[in-house]
C-alpha cells in the first residue's frame, strides 16, 4: 500500500530525532508538564511524547491542546501515549502504544497518515510491530526505571545489539536511561534515545536537553 504523503513527511522529521523526552508530571521536581515542555522545546528536541496516565481525559485533551499549539509552532513533533483518542482530537503527529494498548492494525485503520510507535520488551514483540507496519518501535526497558510501576525485569544494553540488527524501521530506547549511562547505550548502536527523569527532574530541563543531544550526536548521531 503506497505510503501517505502526510505519513511519509512525518516519517522523514523522525529519521532526525536523536533525543525523545517524554513527560511524565509526577516526576517533574513539582513542576506542570507545561513547563517541562517549555524547556524541552529550548533545548533543541525535534519530538516529545505527552505521558499522562493519571489525568482524566477531558484534562489530558486541553494538555494536549496546549502541547500541539505549542510544538507546532516550534516545528517539534507531538506524540500521544496510549489514548490515541486524545491523539486524533489535537491532531499530534502521533501515538505510542503499549503491548497492552489498542492492537496496532486497529490503531493504523483510525489514522493511516499518522506515526505509530510500539512499545516492545523483546526481539519478537519488535518483529511483530516491524511486521505490522509500525513507524518505529522502541526497545525497553534497558534499565531499572520508577515509571513503569510494577515493572522489575530490564533488558540491559545488550538487548540493542540483539534486537537492532534485525530491525529495518528505526528504533528508541528506554527505561532508566540517564546521563550516568547513557554511554552504554550509545556504545550498543543506540541513535534515537527515549528518557523521562533525567530531563524532567533536572534542575535546568532546557540544558540537560542540550547536554544530552549534544553526546548522542557526538557518537554518531542519527
Amino acid at each position: 500500500m503506497k505510503l501517505d504523503a502526510r505519513r511519509r513527511e512525518r516519517q522523514q522529521r523522525f529519521l532526525a530525532v536523536d533525543l525523545y523526552p517524554v513527560t511524565c508530571e509526577k516526576l517533574s521536581a513539582g513542576r506542570s508538564d507545561e513547563n517541562v515542555l517549555a524547556g524541552i522545546i529550548a533545548g533543541g528536541a525535534k519530538i516529545v511524547q505527552l505521558r499522562d496516565k493519571e489525568a482524566d481525559t477531558a484534562t489530558l485533551y486541553r494538555k494536549a491542546l496546549t502541547f500541539r499549539r505549542l510544538t507546532a509552532a516550534a516545528g517539534v513533533l507531538l506524540i500521544v501515549n496510549d489514548r490515541i483518542d486524545v491523539a486524533l482530537a489535537v491532531d499530534a503527529d502521533g501515538v505510542h502504544l503499549g503491548q497492552q494498548d489498542l492492537p496496532l492494525a486497529a490503531a493504523r485503520r483510525l489514522w493511516p497518515d499518522r506515526l505509530i510507535g510500539i512499545s516492545t520488551h523483546g526481539l519478537a514483540d519488535a518483529l511483530a510491530a516491524q511486521a505490522g507496519g509500525a513507524d518505529y518501535v522502541n526497545i525497553g526497558p534497558i534499565f531499572a526505571t520508577r515509571t513503569k510501576d510494577g515493572a522489575s525485569r530490564y533488558l540491559g544494553p545488550g538487548a540493542i545489539r540483539d534486537i537492532a540488527p534485525q530491525l529495518k524501521i528505526p528504533f528508541t530506547v528506554m527505561g532508566g536511561i540517564n546521563a550516568d549511562n547513557l554511554d552504554q547505550v550509545l556504545a550498543a548502536g543506540a541513535r534515537r534515545v527515549a528518557v523521562v527523569t533525567a530531563v524532567t527532574q533536572a534542575p535546568d530541563v532546557a540544558g540537560a536537553v542540550r547536554e544530552l543531544r549534544r553526546r548522542i550526536l557526538s557518537a554518531g548521531g542519527v
